[in-house]
């Protein structure tokens, strides 16, 4: 073997070691995007999966009472199938957010004897859906009954 043979080769065998190399740490890259929680970190997700800011206790912020009402319409409706009557509450809670909407499950003529519905919706500090409950059905020309319920 000549001399340039002998630096083609070294140059190949240098080449294919940074080749390898490049290929671990493709591969590293690729097993710290595959770790759920480094990529939540990343992408600055709350344990819940929302994209919540933290405050200085590493506690998500929680979203205006605006932004929260809005989620809750959004995502009960695409739940439902349908959009809600009205919303006849929304409370703070220590996990986020609780909100009632209204929402007509049967519609009669006259209109007064449709029926809806009230349910309650749970959202995180982050304003994401947690769960929802159908409550009580009534007529339309129900009238809110405080003291009996």
């Amino acid at each position: 073997m000549n001399t340039t043979d002998g630096h083609r080769k070294h140059a190949r065998n240098e080449r294919n070691e940074r080749d390898e190399l490049d290929d671990r740490d493709e591969l590293d890259e690729q097993d710290e995007l595959d770790d759920p929680e480094e990529r939540d970190e990343r992408e600055g997700k709350d344990e819940e999966g929302g994209r919540g800011e933290r405050d200085g206790r590493g506690e998500p912020d929680r979203v205006s009472a605006a932004e929260a009402l809005r989620g809750a319409v959004e995502q009960l409706t695409e739940l439902l199938g349908r959009a809600p009557e009205t919303v006849s509450a929304l409370t703070p809670t220590e996990t986020g957010w609780t909100a009632r909407i209204e929402f007509v499950e049967v519609e009669r003529v006259p209109e007064t004897t449709s029926v809806l519905a009230s349910y309650e919706v749970a959202l995180g500090h982050d304003g994401h859906l947690l769960g929802y409950e159908r409550g009580k059905r009534y007529t339309r020309a129900q009238i809110d009954d405080k003291d009996g319920g």
